[in-house]
């Protein structure tokens, strides 16, 4: 059977090829120590998994759900957005929960974007921006983003080029893989840059509440709904990543065009997870500060780790990940992390998975207990 050309534009996902390798290792009796994947080791509230076990017992909880979600949800994620951004958005027509905002992805560009339309993917940036548009059969069109301009786009060199053909623009502040903050003027200026090119601005924001002082969403920006939505998802900051809950958040017709895609591809989140999901966003502030608890010591401990191979990174990043840049010399990012993961049994990822920019860089993750970071650590004593 041949299988369809879209296929051969993309290559299976960089962590699930790697992982396998890693698991034959850890097969083989290696002690791997895995600081590559940002998926969050705590668990969620006692609250949410004591409402998701209530839930199961309700009448209905095993039908078909909405495509929509709760009410119940919606409203939930609108009050969320109203109290941590000062954001309000409409629950009935403005929010749409996701099985996980990765969906979003790939639901936002198949119901926007037609064969050759062009998209503006940041580099280094999430891999997924890029081998969604390639499989709807449009072009990607990369930035770069720079450290030393804070891995912000410069807008004004952007402007020159020919945009025509741009439908879409993927940003991520908090940004991944880096962890750079865009500041308000930042977002204002990327707001300005979509309405006069007339292109969908799409900001990923999973990391807004995972080491931030200042948790900040593109809507809450002046006329930002005239061009601009949001992905957000309970993964990172609540602990959820594998109940798979997201939501895209922005003007109803840009919604309505969403769940038309999302109506033909699932049918409906399940109720005792939707019943979770509620809980985890009326989480108090003691929610937030124990999860930054443990993630602020578990830093300062990799931090110590990252000095040990003698690279730097920026103490003021933030979300759940340290983007260190290699010494000067070292040779590539993917064979500095082989011979890491071969020598010292470590594994973390290369930043050349992200883009061609992040040559030079490698990226660990904080989803590692305090006691792996110092076996790690010892490893180089």
């Amino acid at each position: 059977m041949i299988v369809a050309d879209r296929l051969h534009t993309v290559q299976e996902y960089y962590f699930s090829k790697k992982l396998r390798e890693v698991r034959q290792l850890i097969s083989e009796g290696r002690p791997i120590i895995n600081m590559g994947i940002g998926s969050p080791d705590l668990a969620p509230s006692p609250i949410v998994m004591d409402t998701l076990k209530e839930a199961i017992t309700d009448t209905g909880a095993h039908q078909y759900q909405s495509y929509q979600g709760l009410p119940a949800l919606r409203v939930a994620i609108a009050d969320f957005y109203k109290q941590k951004f000062g954001v309000r958005v409409d629950p009935e027509n403005e929010v749409l929960p996701l099985m996980g905002s990765k969906e979003g992805i790939m639901h936002i560009s198949m119901a926007f974007l037609n064969k050759g339309d062009e998209v503006l993917i940041p580099d280094p940036g999430y891999p997924t921006y890029a081998a969604v548009t390639k499989l709807v059969e449009a072009v990607p069109k990369t930035y770069g983003l720079k450290s030393e301009n804070g891995w912000f786009p410069d807008l004004e060199a952007l402007s020159k080029e020919n945009l025509s053909r741009v439908k879409l623009m993927w940003v991520s502040y908090p940004h991944m893989p880096t962890g750079a903050t865009a500041s308000e003027e930042q977002l204002k200026k990327l707001v300005a840059f979509a309405q006069r090119h007339n292109i969908l601005l799409v900001n990923d924001n999973p990391y807004s509440f995972v080491l931030s002082k200042n948790p900040t969403s593109i809507l809450a920006i002046e006329g930002a709904k005239t061009c601009a939505i949001e992905l957000n998802s309970l993964s990172k900051t609540f602990n959820m990543a594998g109940w798979r809950v997201g939501m895209v958040l922005g003007r109803p017709d840009i919604i309505s065009a969403i769940l038309k895609v999302k109506s033909n591809m699932d049918s409906g989140m399940f109720y005792g997870i939707q019943k979770g999901a509620i809980a985890a966003l009326k989480s108090g502030k003691e929610w937030f500060e124990s999860l930054d608890a443990v993630y602020t010591k578990r830093r300062e401990l990799l931090f110590t780790l990252i000095e040990k191979l003698g690279c730097s990174y920026d103490a003021n990043a933030v979300g759940m990940f340290v983007w260190a840049k290699l010494p000067e010399g070292v040779g590539s990012s993917e064979a500095y992390i082989d011979d890491l993961l071969y020598d010292k049994n470590i594994f973390i990822a290369p930043g050349t998975i992200f883009g061609k920019n992040g040559e030079g860089y490698i990226r660990f993750s904080l989803c590692v207990k305090e006691e792996k970071i110092m076996e790690a650590i010892k490893r180089f004593n």
